[in-house]
This record gives C-alpha cells, structure tokens and sequence, in this order.
C-alpha cells in the first residue's frame, strides 16, 4: 500500500475538484456556445487543477504543522528528553501514519517502562525489608545479651563470658554483613577493579580445600576433585575474586549438605573456556527456587540458613564475580539429591 502524503492528498483532491469544475464549464460553454470550447476548457481545467492543488496542499500542510506536529514534537520531547523542538516535518512522508506509528510506539516504550518501574519498586521494597530483618535478628540479640549483663549478669562468672562471646559472634555476623554489602555496591557501580592474571585453577582450589578442611570435617564431608588432575588449568582471572566464588559455592555445600557426603570440584575443556562445576549431594533446591538462587537475600531455608551464620549474600556475590569476569553461572538441583553450580572462566 502506497502511502498518504499530503501532496498524493492534495494531488488527488485537486484531480477530483477539477474533474467536478471541468464538467460544469464544459455544460455552460455549451449552452452559451463558446468558440474554441477545446482550448478554454483546457486552460480553465489547469488552471483550475493548479489553483486548487496550491490551496489543498497548504491547508493540509497548516493542520498538520499547527495539529499533528504539536503531538509528534511532544512525543519527540518525551522520548528523547530534548526541550528542542523540531523545526520541520518532511511533507513527502506519510506523515500521519508516521506519528501514529510513533504513538504506539511510544505507548509501548511507556508501559515498558512503568512495568520496569514497579519491578524496581517492588525490588527496592523487598531489599530494604530483608535488609531490616537481617539487621535486625543480630541487633537484638546483641541488646539482649548487654541488657542481661548490665542487670547483673556481669558479676555471674557462669554466664558473663558466655554471653559476650555470643555478643561477639552476632558483632561479626553484623560486620559480614556489611562488607557483603559494601562488595555488592562496588561490583554493581564499577568500582571494583579485577587485577586479571594467568592463574593455575588446580592449585587456587586446593588452596581453598586446605582453608575449609576444619569446617568440612566438623560436618564429615569429604572435599576432593572429581579425579586426580595431573597437569595445570590455567585461566585468565582475578586470582582472590575467583577464590571469592569457590570459598561462598564450597560453604554453601557443606551447610547444606548431607553428614559424611561429598563436595567435589571437575573440569571440563569448551573451546575458549574452561568450564567448573562444584558438585555435592546434599539436601538439594526445589525447581521453583532455582529462578532466584542469586537474589540478594533469597533463602531456600531461612531457619537453616540463619543457624549457619549466612548472610544471605553469598551467591549474589558469586554471581557479579562471574558477571565482571563476562562469564556465566548457573545451576541445577534435584531435592534431596544434590545441587551442581557450575560456571566458566577464559583460558591463560
């Protein structure tokens, strides 16, 4: 289909008007029997076709410039944030099907916008909420223990240490917290800065075996790689950022894994990428709390969670680690059979 301009309107418009006037001259030269009819006819149907087409074409021109230009300048106010409005609308165009092209898609542009804004909205209220419960729980236990010391549970020998080490373990919860926080800001704003090196992958995890072998025998789980790795991996990576991820993915499997179960760490080559999976077989995720595993926050087991220590943090941090090394991280669970998180990291 051909599109409406105001010249094919004003043209076509004139080539009606002209036809109408060409008819009624052609009776009156008739009737009043006129000498060269032929040429008079001609001149008066140009002139005619002429005249009207110059008045069609700029009427139409004003109402679009006065009517339709006001919508289209509004829309272009809106979408770019120009105060400068436009100055000229190109009449060889469809220029009413191009603004109403550009309503709907403005309407589209807005909705999607407004439905961004609630998500953000939404998300805000939640972390602000969580943000407050997990603030909260180590506050109050830290007043209650000062509030029992200072009535008299200070000269108690048999409680007051006791309670100022618990006092102390929620004060460390508190810092943890913080600092998770602080880490999230950073990642999320670009402050923080990855140091990239060629790093032996083998060696940075049997680094962090050594560093959470205490832990993992507390709850009789077994740390090992899938087989035995004779040769080095080499990555290119920030070597504490990376160490980062494997501590927080290797202690959330032993707080959540089974008694004398397993948490193993394999390798695999893909082209460009070394891909990692760290693998147990612990009390597993239900499919429906996949979809968020890497919310600030989310908990699959608040109760499991908290007698643990967590913040609540850890694989939100996992997950803009990986981010700012421009990889990916995933995972995948089956209740009460384990849980697999695997990601990439870019050849050395």
């Amino acid at each position: 289909m051909r599109e409406v301009t105001p010249k094919r309107i004003a043209f076509f418009t004139s080539v009606a008007t002209s036809g109408i006037i060409a008819l009624i001259l052609g009776l009156v030269f008739l009737l009043i029997g006129v000498s060269n009819i032929w040429l008079y006819f001609f001149i008066s149907v140009t002139l005619t076709f002429f005249a009207s087409y110059l008045i069609f074409y700029y009427s139409i021109e004003q109402f679009i410039h006065i009517k339709i230009k006001l919508i289209y300048k509004s829309i272009h106010r809106q979408k770019t944030g120009n105060k400068k409005l436009l100055n000229d609308l190109d009449m060889n165009t469809d220029v009413i099907g191009n603004v109403n092209k550009e309503v709907l898609k403005w309407a589209d542009e807005s909705r999607e916008e407004i439905q961004q804004l609630k998500e953000q909205a939404k998300f805000r209220r939640e972390f602000i909420g969580n943000l407050a419960h997990e603030l909260k729980t180590p506050l109050f236990s830290i007043q209650g223990y000062l509030f029992t010391l200072l009535e008299g549970g200070l000269e108690d020998e048999t409680i007051n240490r006791d309670y100022l080490m618990r006092a102390d373990r929620n004060l460390e919860r508190l810092m943890d917290l913080v600092k998770d926080l602080d880490d999230i800001t950073k990642l999320e704003s670009g402050e923080m800065q990855l140091r990239l090196e060629k790093i032996n992958i083998i060696e940075l995890v049997r680094d962090t075996f050594n560093s959470l072998e205490f832990q993992a025998k507390k709850r009789k789980i077994n740390l090992d790689f899938d087989k035995k790795y004779e040769k080095p991996i080499f990555v290119r990576a920030d070597y504490g950022k990376i160490q980062q991820v494997f501590v927080n993915l290797i202690v959330n499997s032993i707080n959540y894994g089974k008694e004398k179960g397993y948490t193993k760490v394999k390798f695999f080559d893909m082209d460009e990428n070394i891909l990692i999976e760290i693998e147990d077989n612990g009390i597993g995720i239900s499919k429906e709390h996949l979809p968020r595993l890497f919310e600030r926050f989310y908990r699959v087991d608040k109760s499991r969670a908290r007698n643990h220590g967590g913040t609540g943090l850890g694989l939100a941090i996992v997950k803009h680690l990986i981010d700012a090394h421009k990889q990916n991280i995933n995972a995948r669970s089956e209740e009460g059979t384990g849980s697999t998180f695997s990601f990439t990291l870019k050849k050395a």
